[in-house]
């Protein structure tokens, strides 16, 4: 148990950092004694789930997240780490190594003549196609673009759309999914 405690100080005491917040700030926005929040932080505490609900809400966390691990201030993933997938002949490896509510980042490598279909998302999602390398020719609601090295075309990412590599080498783009707010 005593490792739950320690990530519980640890984690109270970095989340109230990073938020650049005294430990009196905080503790008022808790509604809580800042004896009590510092007894928190040093790990002295065995607070009761009262306490801890309201130490998760004024640091805006869920309680299990006050008692997880503590995160570390980076993380490395390798290229292979990340999820890859193929349509078609297009290669798709996300960006980002977890889920973020509303928001995907893709690599798209299309080879040479090399087509894809795009999924229509949801209606009011955004979706913004950069071009990293080569030619990129994305259809959308009947209009055709033809993306150069560095050039973004932002588009409704609800109606049918396709990318296409009409040039003679491989070429890279990123798409940036901008998902509508889920009520």
């Amino acid at each position: 148990m005593s490792g739950e405690h320690d990530h519980l100080a640890d984690n109270i005491k970095a989340l109230r950092e990073s938020r650049g917040l005294s430990q009196q700030q905080i503790a008022k926005a808790a509604g809580i004694p800042r004896a009590t929040w510092t007894h928190l932080e040093s790990g002295a505490a065995n607070p009761t789930l009262a306490v801890l609900v309201k130490v998760a809400a004024a640091l805006q966390v869920r309680l299990d997240e006050l008692l997880a691990q503590p995160r570390q201030p980076a993380r490395f993933l390798k290229a292979d780490e990340l999820p890859t997938r193929t349509r078609g002949q297009v290669a798709i490896r996300k960006l980002l190594p977890e889920p973020l509510p509303g928001l995907d980042l893709e690599r798209m490598v299309l080879p040479p003549g090399g087509r894809m279909a795009g999924v229509p998302h949801t209606p009011g999602t955004r979706e913004y196609l950069t071009c990293e390398r080569g030619t990129v020719e994305l259809a959308v609601a009947g209009e055709r673009y033809t993306l150069a090295e560095g050039d973004v075309v932002s588009f409704r990412g609800d109606q049918r759309h396709s990318y296409f590599n009409p040039g003679s080498t491989t070429s890279v783009a990123y798409s940036a999914i901008a998902f509508a707010p889920t009520s």
